[in-house]
């Protein structure tokens, strides 16, 4: 088979040996690609394998660094590219079928790429990346260079594909979004652009979303202010406002699953409701279809959501997980669902061939079918995956054409080693772990999770049957290993047994025993040479709790089978005298370990350390546990856990391991000769490995990657190999006659009626659902045993056989002690219930007893400790109720009765002021104090100034008004109605509190609250006072009642009535504190009986007690009337007078205690009424002051609110300016892109014209080229130097145009350059020396040939140039209208700033305020209420008030003002006429000084008339004259030869200049014309921009002012010299007076 690889793995030997891959088996678990019409490929671990789907041919592709990534294929190029799993991976370009190596790409992704797409047309390959970038990148594959990335980070993306009809179209889909991405381009430079598709909602409907940012629809608030975005409100300010949404305002949307394009550039979207979309590719308008439901709908499935989507004429492909493929034909807005096919397996996969005859259909277990279309659809299955990962292979003796595979779920599979096809399948319908074919038979054992071992015979390859199966034990088993010459099967458990079992079948897999080991066994080695009669066993243990190894080694006779009764005991177990067991340790781990042929020493693998080390093992015997030291240690170059293996001869040692390195080492040096990289760490490199018999086979089995790859040798020869094929050969004569008596038993041996599922999976999961019932039923009827059991049993019959006689004595004894037992019990329940005893008592199995008693104990203090906590808890719960409603509160709450009315009074439950409350109030107080002082002292500092100035006759007047605004002072403060609460009628200064209509700041705001605050804490402590004084009048009347109800209760005593004292008492809500207290009511009512009976003994009688007292009847009264002597009728009378007496008294003190009683009750009856009088007061005060907290709150809630919207209003405009700043960096970089753009354009414009030019210039000179021929050949040159070939187009063949939806993809590169190829080949025919016109000299017919090519060339550079041209101006058109929208967004910010900035002023400045109104005192009549008060302004009833004074004192001196005009104007005739006379005057003696100043006396005079010495003052003078003339023509001199000095320098100048302008006159001229051509240029692209304008209209403001600026200043420099001049004239003719 063909094989690419980049490079040949690991170091060699001297000898030169290597191994090579052959063939690599494994099933895809990404997507199946097509590389052409006729090969598909996929990932599979370390390699890409390639599929012919005619001929089933393999080839594979070898990824140099680890295990394959992602792929992709471009079917125009015919090129796969994949990348790798390393740190910093790679992705790899190969041609196909050559599979060499076109290019590497190297980006910038850290950990992995997780898509790859080509594009249809062109060189280009899109890469998305994982975790950490989400990097979109396009890269150009063939010049390797990244072409334009972006990244989005935390964005999974599960699908990506290039428009088949567009290149610049990208889409990209999630489970939760769907993204169309466009690729823009300018001349080299490339762009994305991105844009988010708008998903419905789960039903399918659309949802309207609002602007976030700016929102256009929401209400205005007339009352409480603006209504604001959800953003403000929430208070965001970042990027994150312009996406927050309430989560009330999130719904669920559709979750699409897979897309595909259409020839229309729309896109299908399959969504996981059920849903199918299509999106229009340019505007990205979302459709949802509608299912048109058939009359008769699909039964036996559900189809919910597609798994992938294909596009196909007149709708698109469509599969699910039922294991259907339909077809949905789209029309009009709908479709209609139809069956297409059906496949065994879900479908997770399908795809069309380049050509559009086949369809690839992939399954979830990985298997390929290919269906083709035709008028006789076939479907083939190109790749029978298996189920699952291989979990065991091995060759089949003696491993040189067959070998099998395992899978977890008990799939045993039989392929050809030559190319890895499928022989035959068998299904165990069992979970599986491991596989082991057998030496001497073609017999196979396979171990089972569930304990078993599954005997399969492979004598007939095609049809392997399932011979004998062996029940171990219960436990799962974890190793099955046959020794070198198939002798024993050794199987190891997890719970530590090994069994040891013939392995001939002709011995029906004889059982014959097992050893204990320790319960991790990590391998199980054999020696079993040809030479020996025993078969020496090895057994790796790890005791991961001490960080050691245990080694276990025993030796098994070949005739044990024969005499196992004696190496056995009845349970089964191995002596281990007999089969000569030892043990030993290592005081360090082993991931592997294997036994040297010589028995003389081991092999093993650390785990920890990458080192494999040799182990001497001891000649003498020993019992206890032996320490082994490592004799030699050779480094592995392998990292991780390996695993060691020895081949069948001995000779070589092979190593594996977590790497996926295969190292092949010489077992006496440990030197590694051959190594090759199979697997790699990325899939936790290799699970197993098998070599076969003769060396040249090596199978290597991967652990999760799912590859299996077939090794071969390269090079091997030498001593090593003559070695192994001497040994080989010895082995097979060894092994043949034993396998040919074996393979003839499994000829004959007929097949085991084993539950087992056919070769199909589909038809075992029926039949294992449908049986599954009788299944049940069959486990419980029959329950199979296993064998250690069965020898466990059979040796529990043994000993109850052999102690039957004393099992019968001690059953009777048990029935005597139980009869004793039952009388004992029947005698108990006779006795009373003191001398009962229990039922437990009688129990005689005292441990039993024992553990009732401690499972009840515990039970009790589990219950005891489940009380006990919720007791703490609610105790904890009851503490924090108590702490936070009653020893937090400085006022405890409390109520208080009246006591006959039904009234009920409530303090106010206040907690304490915190020292930060105290302090943040102190510091409120001080400012208020602060600015009033502040407010007095301007007030005075400004009477003292306007005292100053006014005049004294109006004191009179200022003093008024003092006194005026000392009235105002005093009543400065704010009345109750507009104070809007009540709180002065508690007594509560509210001078600190500011006007409700100057509340403008925030500060203002928040001390107003914390004032509020304190006013409420004091109406509040002044009404707790009022109760507490309430509170202690109630207390002094129940005292005062309990007082006088003494002196009721003896009256009532006294008189015998049977009336109830009346005695109130507190109850529990006026007394709170006593339901948390417990009182000793008992000992205090004992106290008091005391008391009394100590009263009632120990006192004198009182007066009380004349109507307890009884005059004795005399004894003589006994007698009758008659026999009364004188002196006993005396004795009579005085009794009858004292009675009457007494009677008398009797009723005087009844009388007097009614009275009183009466009087008591009267007295308790007003102080009690009148008590209640005061708390009915006092409750109207509760109201009260209820009602000012109310007020109060009220204020506070609304001062809150506009310190909210405030703090909304802020959020608002700092996002706002957050927003414009962004907007503002995307305004220059938009403006940068223009810029740039632009100057592209231009510079590519000017190549393009100078392209152009030559191209002219080219065709003008061409008759120049030729001036030496004749001219009718010129002409005839000229004729065909315009000609140009005709290509006919490559019109596809009709079936491909009518089957291929997408036809001829447009604008690639490849056909650009073929049609370029194509004009070059048909130049060819036109340049033939047959086209040459006749008597033409063929060097001038072969220069015109190259003149024209040259032409041609230069025609196609210029149509590339020309469409580069427009594609640049294209992409400024695009930059241009994307800056002007964020200009757009840029004054709609603005915009938006200004109305904010309008709305905070107006919130602020109008002010919601509480006013009190009393009810009643407006009226109105026809009910013409006013319901709108947009224009009202709120104006306190004083400032009217005082207004109309005011009105009336200015209409009073008024009157006063206009009675002294009246005298003013008798005044006014008198100084008229003075006036005209003073006039008169001053006008004479005006005359008179100005003839006196016209008098002509001039200086000169003056000075002859005051001079003594004038002759002399006139000599100096003219001396001094002539001196300053001589230095004035010296001076003059100079001057005159510095200024012709300076004029020839100026004329020298003056010439440069003129020949300076001169040239910048040519310049201007050339450049007037540039300037005329680039404003031809920017009429022809379009307006000016906005900018410009702006630009051009404020350099033309400029410089008008500065014009304006100059006139105005020398205007003013003309003003000052006529100032000047007229300054001089007035004192030329001013008088010079002179003294006389």
């Amino acid at each position: 088979m063909a094989q690419g690889r980049e490079r040949d793995e690991g170091p060699h030997s001297a000898g030169g040996s290597s191994l090579s891959v052959r063939w690599v088996q494994g099933f895809p678990k990404q997507n199946v690609h097509f590389v052409n019409d006729n090969t598909i490929c996929y990932p599979c671990g370390n390699f890409v394998i390639f599929i012919n789907i005619e001929t089933k041919k393999k080839t594979v592709l070898q990824c140099s660094n680890g295990i394959v990534g992602v792929v992709a294929t471009n079917i125009p190029y015919e090129v796969v590219a994949f990348s790798d799993r390393k740190l910093k991976p790679l992705i790899y370009i190969y041609s196909f079928p050559g599979l060499t190596r076109r290019t590497k790409l190297k980006g910038n992704v850290l950990l992995d790429y997780t898509l790859l797409s080509f594009s249809y047309c062109g060189t280009y390959l899109a890469s998305y990346s994982s975790l950490p970038e989400f990097e979109l990148a396009l890269w150009n594959w063939e010049s390797n260079i990244i072409l334009c990335k972006k990244s989005q980070p935390g964005m999974d993306v599960n699908q990506m594909s290039f428009n088949p009809m567009n290149w610049r179209q990208l889409c990209l889909s999630s489970p939760s979004t769907v993204s169309v991405w466009t690729i823009e381009r300018s001349n080299q430079e490339h762009y994305f652009k991105a844009r988010l598709v708008k998903l419905p909602l789960e039903d399918g409907s659309f949802f309207n979303e609002t602007d976030v940012v700016f929102p256009q629809s929401l209400p205005k608030d007339l009352i409480y202010g603006p209504v604001l975005p959800l953003s403000a409100i929430a208070g965001l300010v970042g990027e994150e406002a312009e996406t927050f949404r309430p989560k009330d305002d999130l719904y669920p949307l559709l979750h699409p699953t897979m897309h595909c394009w259409t020839p229309t550039s729309d896109l299908y979207i399959g969504c996981e409701e059920g849903h199918l979309l299509v999106i229009n590719g340019d505007t990205l308008k979302v459709t949802v279809l509608n299912k048109i439901e058939e009359e008769s709908p699909l039964d036996r499935r559900n189809f919910i959501s597609p798994v992938t989507l294909v596009y196909q004429k007149e709708g698109v492909l469509a599969s699910g997980i039922d294991g259907f493929v339909y077809s949905f034909i789209i029309k009009d807005g709908s479709y209609v669902i139809e069956d297409f096919l059906e496949i065994e397996r879900p479908v997770e996969h399908m795809m069309f061939s380049p050509n559009y005859t086949m369809l690839l259909i992939q399954t979830d277990k990985g298997s390929v079918y290919i269906y083709t279309l035709g008028e006789k659809p076939i479907l083939n299955k190109v790749l029978d995956a298996c189920d699952g990962n291989f979990q065991a292979i091995d060759f089949i003796t003696p491993g040189t054409e067959h070998f099998m595979t395992l899978t977890h779920s008990g799939e045993v599979c039989v392929w050809w080693l030559e190319d890895c096809a499928c022989v035959s399948k068998i299904y165990l319908n069992t979970p599986a772990t491991v596989l082991a074919c057998c030496p001497s038979s073609f017999s196979a054992a396979v171990g089972t999770e569930s304990g078993s071992v599954y005997f399969i015979s492979v004598y007939n390859e095609e049809s392997p049957q399932v011979m004998h199966k062996a029940f171990l034990s219960e436990s799962s088993v974890q190793h099955v290993v046959y020794d070198q010459r198939g002798i024993f099967l050794l199987v190891g458990t997890s719970e530590g047994k090994v069994f040891v079992i013939n392995a001939k079948s002709s011995s029906s897999f004889q059982i014959i025993g097992f050893t204990e080991v320790a319960k991790d066994i990590v391998q199980i080695s054999t020696v079993s040479l040809l030479e020996t009669d025993i078969v020496e066993v090895m057994v790796l243990s790890s005791l991961l709790e001490a960080g050691r190894s245990r080694l276990e080694m025993f030796i098994l006779p070949i005739l044990l089978s024969q005499v196992s009764t004696t190496f056995t005991d009845e349970r089964g177990r191995l002596k281990d005298a007999l089969i000569h067991k030892y043990l030993y340790e290592l005081e360090h781990t082993l991931s592997s370990a294997v036994l040297d042929f010589q028995s003389k020493q081991i092999y093993g693998f650390c785990s920890h350390v990458p080192y494999i080390c040799s182990y001497l093992l001891p000649k003498e015997e020993h019992i206890d546990i032996y320490i082994l030291k490592p004799y030699q240690k050779v480094q592995s170059r392998q990292y991780g856990p390996g695993i060691l293996y020895l081949s069948s001869h001995g000779l070589l040692l092979l190593t594996i391991a977590k790497c996926g390195i295969l190292c092949i080492r010489d077992v006496y040096t440990l030197e590694t000769f051959a190594r090759c990289r199979s697997h790699s760490h990325q899939g936790h490199g290799i699970q197993s490995m098998r070599i076969s018999m003769d060396g040249q086979n090596i199978l290597v089995n991967g652990r999760d990657d799912g590859t299996l790859v077939y090794l071969k040798w390269k090079r091997f020869g030498g001593h090593l190999a003559n070695d192994i094929l001497d040994y080989y050969q010895k082995l097979l004569i060894f092994l043949s006659s034993t396998m040919d008596k074996e393979n003839d038993y499994l000829s004959r041996t007929p097949r085991v009626s084993i539950d087992l599922a056919s070769n199909s999976e589909h038809t075992k999961r029926k039949a294992s659902t449908d049986s599954s019932q009788d299944e049940l039923v069959l486990t419980d009827v029959k329950k199979e045993i296993p064998w250690i059991q069965q020898k466990s049993q059979e040796a529990i019959k043994k000993e109850v056989n052999l102690f039957s006689k004393k099992r019968k004595e001690i059953k009777k004894g048990i029935k005597a002690l139980s009869k004793t037992i039952l009388n004992m019990m029947e005698e108990n329940d006779k006795l009373e219930n003191i001398a009962k005893l229990d039922q437990q008592e009688f129990g005689l199995d005292l441990e039993a007893l024992e553990r009732l008693h401690d499972e009840s104990q515990e039970e009790v203090a589990k219950m005891k400790k489940d009380v006990e906590m919720h007791n703490l808890a609610k105790s904890y719960l009851a503490e924090l109720i108590k702490e936070e409603c009653w020893n937090s509160m400085a006022v405890k709450g409390r109520a208080l009765k009246c006591f006959h009315i039904p009234c009920v009074v409530e303090n106010f439950p206040m907690k304490a002021r915190t020292a930060e409350e105290l302090k943040e109030l102190e510091r409120v107080l001080q400012q208020k104090k602060i600015e009033a002082e502040c407010l007095k002292l301007r007030k005075e500092i400004v009477e003292a100034q306007s005292g100053v100035t006014l005049v004294k006759k109006h004191h009179e007047e200022d003093d008024e008004e003092e006194e005026e605004e000392d009235k105002k002072a005093e009543y400065s403060n704010l009345p109750n109605y507009l104070l809007g609460s009540l709180s002065t009628d508690f007594g509560v200064d509210t001078s600190f509190l500011s006007s409700q209509l100057e509340l403008h700041s925030r500060e203002e705001k928040i001390n107003q609250i914390i004032l509020l605050k304190d006013i409420i804490y004091k109406v509040k402590t002044a009404f707790n006072n009022e109760f507490d004084a309430a509170y202690k009048q109630k207390e002094f009347e129940i005292a005062r009642v309990k007082e006088r109800n003494v002196r009721i209760r003896e009256i009532i005593l006294d008189l015998e009535l049977e009336e109830a004292v009346w005695q109130p008492e507190f109850e529990d809500c006026e007394k709170p504190e006593r339901t948390l207290v417990v009182q000793d009511e008992e000992g205090t009512s004992t106290r008091l009986r005391a008391l009394m009976d100590m009263m009632g003994g120990v006192l004198e009688v009182k007066k009380e007690d004349i109507l307890r007292m009884v005059i004795p009847q005399p004894a003589f009264m006994a007698k009758p009337d008659a026999v009364w002597t004188e002196e006993e009728r005396k004795q009579f009378k005085d009794y009858e007078k004292k009675v009457k007496e007494l009677n008398e008294e009797r009723d005087k003190y009844r009388k007097s205690l009614e009275a009183e009683l009466k009087k008591l009750q009267n007295s308790i009856q007003e102080s009690t009424q009148a008590f209640d009088e005061h708390l009915k007061r006092l409750f109207e005060r509760r109201v009260k002051a209820e009602m000012v907290t109310n007020q109060e709150e009220l204020k506070i809630n609304n001062l809150a609110f506009s310190l909210l919207l405030d703090e909304e209003l802020s959020s608002r405009e700092k996002f706002l300016n957050n927003y414009l700043t962004r907007k503002q960096q995307e305004k220059s970089q938009t403006s940068e892109a223009v810029r740039k753009s632009r100057e592209d354009l231009d510079v590519y414009k000017e190549h393009y014209d100078n392209l152009l030019a030559e191209d002219k210039v080219m065709d003008r000179s061409f008759k120049k080229e030729f001036a030496e021929i004749p001219s009718h050949q010129v002409d005839i040159l000229y004729k065909l130097f315009k000609r140009r070939p005709r290509i006919p187009k490559q019109k596809m063949h009709s079936d491909t145009t009518r089957v291929v939806p997408f036809g001829e993809r447009p604008g690639s590169g490849k056909l650009n350059k073929d049609a370029f190829a194509q004009l070059m080949k048909a130049m060819d025919e036109l340049d033939n020396i047959s086209n040459m016109p006749e008597g033409l000299d063929p060097l001038v017919w072969n220069h015109f040939c190259m003149t024209r090519r040259a032409k041609l060339e230069n025609e196609q550079k210029v149509k590339q140039k020309a469409a580069g041209l427009l594609e640049m101006a294209a992409f400024l058109r695009k930059r241009v209208e994307e800056d002007e929208k964020v200009q757009q967004e840029i004054e709609r910010v603005f915009h938006e700033l200004i109305l904010l900035q309008d709305e905070k002023v107006r919130f602020q400045l109008n002010l919601t305020i509480q006013i009190l109104l009393k009810q009643g005192q407006v009226e109105l009549e026809n009910f013409q209420l006013v319901l709108e008060y947009a224009d009202a302004i709120l104006i306190n009833k004083n400032i009217v008030e005082d207004l109309n004074s005011v009105i009336r004192t200015q209409g009073q001196k008024k009157i006063a003002s206009m009675m002294e005009s009246k005298d003013v104007h008798k005044r006014i005739f008198q100084i008229e006429w003075e006036h005209k006379k003073m006039e008169m005057e001053r006008e004479d003696l005006n005359q008179k000084a100005w003839d006196i100043q016209m008098l002509f006396f001039s200086r000169d005079r003056q000075k002859f008339l005051n001079e003594p010495n004038y002759e002399a003052l006139i000599s100096i003078q003219i001396g001094i004259m002539e001196q300053t003339i001589a230095v004035l023509d010296k001076t003059h001199k100079k001057n005159v030869e510095n200024c012709k000095k300076l004029l020839k320098k100026l004329g020298k100048f003056s010439n440069q200049k003129d020949i300076a302008n001169y040239n910048l006159s040519c310049n201007l001229r050339e450049e007037l014309v540039a300037v005329s051509e680039r404003k031809d240029i920017c009429n022809a692209m379009g307006s000016k921009l906005t900018c410009e304008k702006i630009a051009k209209e404020r350099y033309e403001n400029m410089m008008q002012q500065q014009k304006l600026t100059n006139i105005s200043k020398q205007q003013a420099e003309q003003i000052s010299i006529l100032q000047t001049e007229v300054q001089r004239l007035r004192m030329k003719t001013f008088p010079a007076l002179v003294q006389m």
